[in-house]
């Protein structure tokens, strides 16, 4: 089985998908980090390198290796993956989906603590980070409900989404 985890950046994707990971001992894949390691660059390195359509193309070459494996897998995406191509298409035919929504005011104090390795937001006011966010949640909510799941993940911590994650899979 694969398991994919989708909301926007500071949703809490990477540290449930740690946590989920380890308690149903599946092997965890960072669609970021994969690419990163495939391309031996930074993301912000190949947008800025070889521009955002090919880091595109990239993404869905590898999102659709992985969700063809075998192999029981926690796969934590970008939080552009599921806006591109037929992506989300692809996510649900191949995985269990998960949309881990947040408010903007809960994503607004996560992203602010990363804002330096956000290439997104990094040059941003700390004053229009929340309209920012506001506005491409606007744009991806349509991508990112598509999801067999949605959970909210204001004030609940890993373990607890995890917990609730294997619940609604039964495993």
């Amino acid at each position: 089985m694969i398991i994919s985890l989708l909301g926007y950046m500071g949703s809490g994707k990477s540290h449930i998908s740690k946590n989920l990971s380890q308690k149903i001992n599946f092997k965890l894949i960072d669609l970021d980090q994969k690419i990163s390691e495939e391309h031996q660059q930074s993301i912000p390195e190949i947008f800025e390198k070889r521009g955002e359509i090919y880091f595109r193309k990239e993404e869905k070459r590898i999102l659709e290796e992985l969700l063809n494996s075998e192999e029981d897998l926690v796969l934590s995406l970008g939080g552009g993956t599921p806006v591109y191509y037929e992506n989300m298409n692809i996510i649900n035919e191949k995985s269990k989906s998960f949309f881990l929504r947040a408010s903007v005011g809960t994503l607004t104090n996560r992203v602010l603590l990363q804002k330096h390795s956000r290439p997104l937001i990094a040059k941003l006011e700390d004053s229009d980070i929340p309209e920012f966010i506001a506005k491409h949640l606007f744009e991806r909510n349509p991508y990112y409900s598509k999801a067999h799941f949605t959970i909210d993940t204001d004030s609940k911590n890993a373990v607890e989404i995890s917990d609730h994650i294997v619940e609604l899979l039964e495993i």
